[in-house]
């Protein structure tokens, strides 16, 4: 649970009330002086409660199973912050017998509620998914950027902006855009090329690249406007997301703080981080008013509507502006990061393992133009490469974008028939349930392609490349499930095989620092996704022939 302030300003009041009735029988100052001591004796026992007696010896989850080694005070707490997010919890659902639950205690001993098996996930993401809500400090952390729109919206508020919004990310709308997603994989590439050079292998840090490709792709297909990121780094979205998401201590510092002290209070901290967050919030959102007051006079003009996402919400007419405001700010901020985390990770693990960037350059040089011609490419065309969908696949199970997802019960419920009381964190972590043995087999830690593969032939063969064998579809767990899962699920899988496609089909990626093949060195930082803190510094060659 989250830090529980409303007790110790309860034991306050009613130390209050009792010495208002002995008032008569002290002075003022004794008044004064037995009311400190009260309050004092009252944090201390509330304390001791808080923190060790209720999680060790009271706590209806107590007799769950759960890690051991765990710390008097911080629990798994030292861990899990030393540690990439995620990283503790995969060795956890793999090594501690469960039923789908286990257990943790993190700082200050707060219970956490790990989630494992199919079934309990289907209860927390499915059948009673808004009795789970994105906690207060997520949705405040998150939604300075991110904007109050679907992706934090919660309950019945969440019900009506999903259906209004489901219609502009369906598939038959989003095959329409692939001609988009390639258009704008063929000018990063080209952008690229010239800055590479046609000859020679040169170094390039490519998570700059990705993240103002994606930013662009967003722009156009989810907005109707060209932001220019992959013309010019300077532009002025791509520095202020730049920024935003650049990994750092201090947002780490904060985010934890957060979950201890009253958000209000940290966000008028005068501290570097939250100076750079409110510029950023007012930049995003002053651009984005422009954008609904230019489409909304386009419609007013009785022009025809565009394919993009906002023209799509704006005839719906379900959103204010100031919502639809909320809205944008998410589809650029989820939407472009998301994906520049994806490509990262596909650049890196084709990096490690060779023989699959050479396999899949194949399959794209024989089956989609050069990005050097003006030829167009349709949904269909990626659907019949199997190698490249399944290559993005496994990078999205292998380094899911967003490793863990936190929820708090909003009243007391169940979870498999066990109790768990309002206020309870549940953590639901891709990272973990992507690799879990049970539910992958023992070959779950091994980047295979070859998993989503079809078998040659047979009734299974469809279902295999779906799923990538997985004896479960909970077992994917990267875009989650049920009516909270990604609503741009299908965009982000389209534009993420577009992008990768034109950058394998021309250039040949190896890391800068062989020494970083093995994962343990890499220096990972959470905040919005999971990204490598250092960047992701490549040598980067032209293939010639394409």
């Amino acid at each position: 649970m989250g830090f529980p302030w409303e007790n110790i300003t309860g034991g306050a009041f009613a130390s209050t009330l009792f010495l208002a009735w002995a008032q008569d029988k002290w002075s003022r100052w004794s008044l004064l002086g037995s009311f400190t001591q009260l309050w004092v004796v009252g944090l201390m026992l509330w304390v001791i409660w808080a923190l060790w007696v209720f999680p060790i010896f009271a706590s209806p989850l107590r007799h769950l199973p759960e890690p051991t080694n765990n710390h008097w005070l911080f629990g798994q707490g030292k861990r899990i912050f030393a540690e990439p997010s995620g990283i503790p919890m995969r060795e956890w659902v793999n090594e501690i017998p469960n039923d789908g639950l286990i257990r943790y205690r993190g700082l200050l001993n707060q219970e956490r509620l790990l989630i494992t098996s199919p079934k309990a996930l289907a209860e927390v993401l499915v059948t009673n998914n808004y009795a789970f809500a994105k906690p207060s400090q997520v949705r405040w952390s998150l939604g300075r950027i991110l904007g109050v729109g679907v992706l934090l919206a919660e309950g019945e508020e969440h019900k009506v902006q999903r259906r209004s919004l489901t219609p502009a990310f369906a598939f038959r709308h989003v095959k329409n855009l692939y001609p988009v997603f390639w258009q704008k994989s063929r000018e990063v590439t080209q952008a690229m090329t010239a800055e590479f050079g046609a000859q020679g292998e040169t170094d390039a840090e490519v998570v700059s690249w990705a993240s103002r490709a994606t930013l662009d792709i967003i722009g156009v297909a989810g907005l109707g406007t060209d932001f220019g990121a992959i013309r010019d780094e300077n532009s002025l979205l791509a520095k202020t997301y730049s920024k935003v998401f650049k990994p750092s201590k201090q947002a780490q510092i904060l985010a934890v703080l957060g979950f201890f002290v009253p958000t209000r209070l940290l966000s008028a901290l005068p501290v570097r981080r939250n100076e750079d967050i409110n510029a950023a919030a007012n930049e995003i959102r002053a651009v984005c008013r422009d954008l609904i007051k230019e489409k909304k006079a386009n419609l007013a003009n009785k022009e025809q509507p565009d394919v993009d996402i906002l023209s799509v919400a704006l005839e719906s007419g379900g959103f204010s502006d100031e919502n639809l405001v909320d809205q944008l700010m998410t589809f650029l901020a989820a939407g472009h990061e998301t994906t520049a985390s994806a490509m990262t990770w596909a650049i890196y693990l084709l990096c490690r393992y060779p023989e699959v960037q050479t396999r899949l350059r194949k399959e794209i040089r024989e089956r989609l133009p050069s990005v050097d011609s003006n030829v167009d490419i349709t949904s269909l065309d990626i659907d019949h490469m199997p190698y490249l969908n399944a290559v993005c696949s496994e990078v999205l199970r292998y380094y899911s974008p967003v490793p863990v997802t936190v929820r708090e019960t909003v009243h007391d419920t169940t979870i498999l028939g066990q109790p768990v009381r309002q206020g309870t964190r549940i953590m639901l972590v891709p990272w973990a349930t992507n690799f879990d043995n049970s539910l992958w087999g023992p070959d779950a830690e091994h980047f295979d392609p070859e998993r989503w593969m079809p078998s040659a032939g047979g009734e299974g063969a469809d279902r295999r490349a779906a799923s990538g064998g997985a004896s479960s579809n909970y077992a994917f767990l990267t875009f989650l499930h049920g009516p909270r899962s990604c609503i741009g699920q299908s965009f982000a899988k389209a534009e993420f095989a577009c992008l990768l496609a034109a950058w394998i089909g021309r250039f040949d990626f190896a890391l800068a620092d062989p020494a970083l093949a093995d994962e343990k060195k890499l220096d990972i930082r959470g905040g919005v996704t999971a990204r490598p803190a250092q960047g992701m510094h490549v040598k980067v060659k032209v293939v010639s022939g394409y």
